[in-house]
């Protein structure tokens, strides 16, 4: 074989191999985009603290607004302080549940400072799982596993009987390694600006333990209430979104947020109901 021949075979090898490399590529590239271009959306409200001022009708427009969305939500959560000190209420949770009640979509929730009370923690707990659920639970929409936690016993430093966030946490983590991650709180472990000052936030030791399972897991966020603002942070790698609320301490506006989590990040836009 001539060199022009065997020039022309290499050539022509070469050009096939190029030409398969190219057809991989963009099957691969479009794959991709199909597996994760459609968004999830989802909705958080926080901080709705029933059985006082006109905060129940305040959720009743918010469910409105949410159900007139134009938008696939999978589902909502409420990231505590369902209650003003009220979880033990009966005639309150029925009455907030009753507005709750009529979304299109599910609800979960996570309990607050004011839903179990930190002096009152046994009563109040069993209260608030009777009515609203576990303590620690996981709800899995389009392939993410959204854990809803309770942590008030890391916010303020105290030991809950047969119940320990961090070690439990954990152990919810392994049993969904390899899908995405959100996990849902009510207090963040950020510290806490107001009245022009820093407030302490989380004991330190404690925070540091948080961040860093938070990142071992590769959660792709924190969503929280709590601070009855719109704030965001970064613990570690993993960002902290935090909502305002339903409630109208210190001449809030009720609002409530759609996420949506797409391509491996989670996005938001706040929500005002007039």
């Amino acid at each position: 074989m001539n060199a022009t021949v065997t020039f022309a075979v290499r050539f022509r090898r070469s050009l096939r191999s190029s030409f398969i490399l190219l057809v991989l590529s963009l099957a691969w590239a479009t794959s991709g985009r199909g597996a994760e271009s459609s968004p999830l959306y989802f909705v958080q409200i926080t901080d709705s603290h029933w059985g006082d001022q006109d905060h129940i009708e305040r959720t009743r427009k918010i469910v409105e607004q949410i159900n007139h969305l134009p938008l696939e939500i999978r589902c909502v959560i409420h990231t505590g302080d369902i209650t003003m000190d009220r979880v033990e209420d009966e005639a309150t949770v029925s009455e907030g549940l009753k507005v709750l009640k009529a979304l299109k979509v599910p609800i979960h929730f996570v309990p607050g400072n004011h839903d179990i009370l930190k002096d009152k923690h046994e009563t109040t707990r069993l209260a608030y799982e009777k009515r609203f659920g576990p303590l620690l639970e996981v709800h899995e929409y389009g392939g993410v596993a959204f854990i809803l936690v309770y942590t008030e016993p890391l916010a303020q430093s105290f030991s809950a009987k047969r119940y320990n966030p961090l070690i439990q946490l954990e152990k919810v983590f392994k049993l969904n390694q390899g899908k995405p991650i959100i996990v849902f709180h009510h207090t963040p472990s950020v510290e806490n600006f107001y009245k022009n000052r820093m407030h302490q936030g989380w004991d330190d030791h404690i925070r540091a333990e948080w961040v860093s399972l938070l990142n071992a897991y590769h959660v792709k966020a924190v969503i929280a209430g709590h601070f009855h603002r719109d704030e965001h942070h970064w613990l570690g790698d993993v960002p902290l979104h935090v909502c305002g609320p339903v409630a109208g301490y210190w001449g809030r506006q009720a609002a409530f947020r759609i996420y949506q989590y797409r391509d491996g990040k989670v996005s938001y836009r706040t929500q005002y109901v007039e």
